[in-house]
């Protein structure tokens, strides 16, 4: 039997919207973040925050690298410049 991924909801959105596109599409993660917060169902909002708030709870020891190659194994093309960037997308899933 397969393994499950350990954040499936998080890999989902990382991949949809954290992509290598995203500054063409969105202009930045925030606003990668607020579309995808318009487009999902409130299901699809509250499995994603509660991974989100998770995923920073584990990787909160890490460096900023450390952080940025957990997104990319979960999916995600994009590399945050600081802290305060992942903090933007926090504020988002708390709405």
């Amino acid at each position: 039997m397969p393994e499950q991924p350990q954040f499936p909801t998080l890999r989902e959105f990382l991949r949809g919207y954290f992509h290598e596109d995203l500054e063409d599409e969105y202009g930045s993660p925030h606003a990668a973040a607020e579309q995808f917060w318009e487009d999902a169902d409130d299901e699809q909002r509250k499995a994603t925050a509660a991974e989100w708030v998770k995923f920073l709870k584990e990787t909160k020891p890490l460096n900023l690298d450390q952080v940025n190659e957990r997104l990319r194994e979960l999916g995600s093309a994009w590399a945050f410049g600081n802290l305060a960037e992942l903090e933007k997308i926090s504020a988002v899933f708390r709405t």
